[in-house]
């Protein structure tokens, strides 16, 4: 969430400050601004909504400026306003921030007590007043940031202008990721390595509690304690090209395509198909047949791919697992017991609850383990074990391939850790390998799925409550079916195991409440046809999401069926996901919805 561009340069920066933030657009905002400094005055304009208020904003009155900081933001502390959209002034401090300040409260009251006036609801106005008060008592821009910085409890980065120092630009991160590019006389900010993309392959991440000076020729940086450190520029591989819809509507119908093939690149780090082995791609830090039990803790669609794993895990490896929720993990004060193995799970490797989470365990003296689809993210770095996905970065808010990415991380690491507890024999570990190389193969053919599933789209979206179900693995798919369609589409729905509906949810049951049941031919396909056949008794429209042989069987009688390939129960789950995905795409389409940026949702959620 929200997204920092800074660029200190010898020509203007206000077009290119704002091609950055289209860049971060993925992040999720809801408001956008941009300041300069220019003849020793600092210009400023914002706007809430969408970027282009913004880019219309600067067409009417344009900045002039070769230093600037731009930003778009995700309303935390006050309202998604023009008056509380970043960039905050005082005479003499412009600011951004990504974050939350948890004692603004208190460092408010200070502020306004110190004679301050503050027009703004939000916590960031409160610092940029803190630096000027800094100033105003003789500190140096230095000074002011390093005594600040002190001051603040939470998760933030900064990005800093002082218009007594026109040349200089600062930044500050704790919690919440920020990265310094390099160019040729011209230095850089930004929220991620895409921001920077179009201007610099240079850059260097922050780590936690680092603050930075910078100028046209270079970086000074320094740690939490003010000392000078030393963090190494290194060629990003983030391109703006990556950012092309290419011959796709929009980022998350390209991202649903992509799917075959960075899952065969995800895949291809963790599988010896010849050898028909698995190998995990890090040397490990312990033994995996120490391992006594997994508790795996992610947020949101993460938390959904961690939830496929656990029956993964405990079928393979006869190791328990549970699943816990990030953010209430730490404040369950749970239980660390000698064997213990942590796993988590974050898209971005900055989710906050995620992050705060890893960080506990680690300290509780669990073994650790990440799986990411950024490697040099936090998370990245402070795990013992990384399993990296590569998905390439993911734009559209709800996550698809990074979610098939994960899946076949787990399903790997689930292979790997039934082999180390002697569970899995190199016959089945081949006969698993194997079905995971059809995996790309049979995910192109479930993409053929896509025109009926296009076709039945507009009834469904006329719809007020869609429930979804599915048994085993398929539980969890119809969990992320439903968050799928309520995240882009707006349309109330729920997952359910299938079993349950009869402890409740069937009374929801009637002719205006769509069930999309999930339900591969296989060992649970009987049971989940016939919580299917009490839902048709009642009335209920069904769409049946099968292969042709249990589509065969049963399908007479549903509103509608999609067709996937036949693979093995291991597999459909990563299967699955493809008409799910397409289902919650064509359904907001015909809904009119704002596909790739979702109202108040976030890419990354870096706050808590």
């Amino acid at each position: 969430m929200c997204g920092i561009i800074g660029i200190l340069s010898g020509e203007p920066v206000a077009d290119r400050l704002i091609d950055g933030l289209r860049r971060l657009e993925y992040r999720g905002y809801d408001s956008a601004g941009i300041a300069t400094i220019h003849d020793g005055v600092i210009g400023r304009r914002r706007a809430s909504g969408k970027l282009a208020n913004l880019a219309r904003e600067l067409a009417a009155d344009p900045l002039a400026g070769s230093i600037g900081i731009a930003h778009t933001r995700w309303a935390t502390h006050g309202a998604p306003t023009t008056g509380n959209a970043h960039p905050h002034t005082t005479e003499n401090v412009c600011l951004v921030h990504n974050g939350i300040i948890e004692n603004f409260k208190p460092l408010r009251a200070e502020v306004i007590a110190a004679g301050r006036t503050l027009s703004s609801d939000t916590d960031t106005e409160v610092v940029a007043h803190l630096l000027e008060l800094a100033l105003a008592g003789g500190a140096s821009p230095d000074a002011a940031v390093a005594g600040t910085l002190k001051r603040l409890h939470g998760a933030f980065s900064f990005a800093i202008l002082f218009k007594s120092h026109p040349d200089v630009l600062y930044g500050a991160r704790r919690g919440s990721p920020l990265v310094v590019g390099q160019g040729q006389g011209e230095m850089f900010l930004g929220s991620d390595a895409l921001g920077l993309a179009p201007f610099t392959n240079r850059i260097a991440y922050l780590e936690e509690g680092d603050w930075v000076r910078l100028d046209r020729t270079g970086a000074a940086m320094f740690d939490a304690d003010d000392q000078p450190v030393s963090r190494a520029f290194i060629t990003s591989s983030a391109s703006a090209a990556v950012m092309e819809k290419g011959n796709h509507r929009h980022y998350m119908e390209k991202e649903i395509h992509e799917q075959p093939i960075v899952v065969a690149q995800t895949l291809g780090a963790y599988l010896d198909p010849l050898a028909e082995t698995v190998a995990l791609p890090r040397e490990l830090p312990f033994d995996l047949a120490d391992v006594k039990r997994v508790q795996i803790v992610a947020c949101g669609t993460a938390l959904l791919a961690g939830h496929v794993a656990s029956y993964w895990i405990e079928s393979l490896a006869r190791v328990p697992v549970a699943i816990e929720n990030a953010s209430e993990y730490r404040y369950r004060d749970p239980v660390y017991e000698p064997g213990g193995l942590c796993l988590f799970i974050s898209q971005s490797g900055e989710t906050a609850d995620t992050l705060a989470a890893l960080r506990h365990a680690a300290a509780g003296g669990q073994m650790v383990a990440a799986v990411v689809n950024v490697d040099t993210s936090t998370m990245a770095r402070e795990t013992q074990l990384l399993l990296p996905t590569h998905a390439g970065p993911e734009v559209g808010v709800a996550s698809t391939k990074a979610f098939t990415c994960q899946l076949s991380v787990l399903a790997a690491f689930a292979i790997a850790l039934g082999k180390a507890k002697g569970r899995v024999d190199a016959a089945e570990e081949a006969r698993l390998v194997h079905l995971l190389t059809e995996v790309p193969a049979a995910m192109n053919v479930a993409l053929r799925c896509e025109e009926a599933i296009a076709a039945m789209a507009p009834t469904l979206a006329k719809a007020r409550d869609i429930l979804y179900i599915g048994r085993g693995p398929d539980y969890p798919m119809a969990l992320e079916g439903a968050l799928k369609l309520k995240e882009i589409s707006y349309i109330h729905a729920e997952g359910y195991a299938a079993g349950e509906l009869k402890h409740g949810p069937i009374a929801l049951i009637d002719e205006h409440v769509p069930v999309i049941v999930i339900a591969p031919s296989g060992p649970r396909f009987e049971k989940t046809v016939s919580n299917m056949q009490e839902v048709m008794a009642r009335g209920g429209r069904v769409v049946l999401i099968s292969d042709a042989e249990g589509i065969a069987s049963h399908g007479q009688g549903s509103m509608a069926a999609i067709t996937l390939p036949t693979v093995d129960p291991f597999i459909t789950p990563l299967i699955s996901a493809i008409p799910v995905q397409l289902l919650a795409y064509h359904v907001a389409l015909a809904k009119g919805t704002d596909v790739d940026q979702p109202r108040n949702l976030a890419k990354s959620v870096t706050v808590e």
